[in-house]
């Protein structure tokens, strides 16, 4: 596993993995053009308690790493500095994928949660959840009958709404 950002025309920064249970990270220069890279130089061993890093994105400036890993945490690595990392919880479960936007202000990570959250790069700050709609989303299921508390409860985990019930309020059945 690993990435690779441009820093310059002719040096390229590249990312590899450690064992995984020691949760590290290596960065390299890699020295070549485009089409082929020579042998670099590990420059830098980055470590923290973490689970196995599944994705990677370098910042445009090339000055700072996020990583995301098999525990839903996302990792701001400043490579400039060699410090421990700033942790933020990303997702439920696995950070698939992180991307930076073009202007290098965004940042865009996807979780095996079903979502896409973007991020303030410089601040780690959440900025908006994209979730598809779960299969019984907006669905009112207030009132319904011949179903059990926890088919209610499921239905609801699909996205289904119930409204409080007004006490002394009844609903009229269906079809009369």
């Amino acid at each position: 596993m690993g990435a690779c950002g441009q820093r310059a025309a002719t040096v390229a920064r590249c990312v590899c993995g450690g064992n995984g249970r020691r949760g590290e990270l290596f960065v390299w220069d890699a020295v070549g053009d485009d089409s082929v890279a020579s042998c670099g130089t590990r420059i830098l061993a980055l470590e923290a308690d973490m689970s196995p890093v599944f994705s990677l994105a370098w910042s445009l400036d090339g000055a700072m790493l996020v990583s995301g890993g098999t525990d839903g945490m996302l990792r701001w690595w400043d490579i400039e500095r060699d410090r421990s990392p700033a942790v933020v919880q990303g997702h439920e479960g696995w950070v698939h994928s992180i991307r930076v936007s073009p202007d290098g202000g965004t940042g865009a990570s996807s979780g095996e949660d079903g979502v896409i959250k973007l991020w303030d790069l410089h601040s780690r700050r959440h900025l908006v959840t994209l979730r598809r709609d779960r299969p019984y989303e907006r669905l009112n299921i207030t009132g319904i009958r011949g179903v059990t508390e926890a088919q209610k409860t499921t239905l609801r985990a699909l996205g289904a709404i119930e409204e409080a019930s007004v006490p002394g309020m009844q609903h009229a059945p269906l079809g009369t």
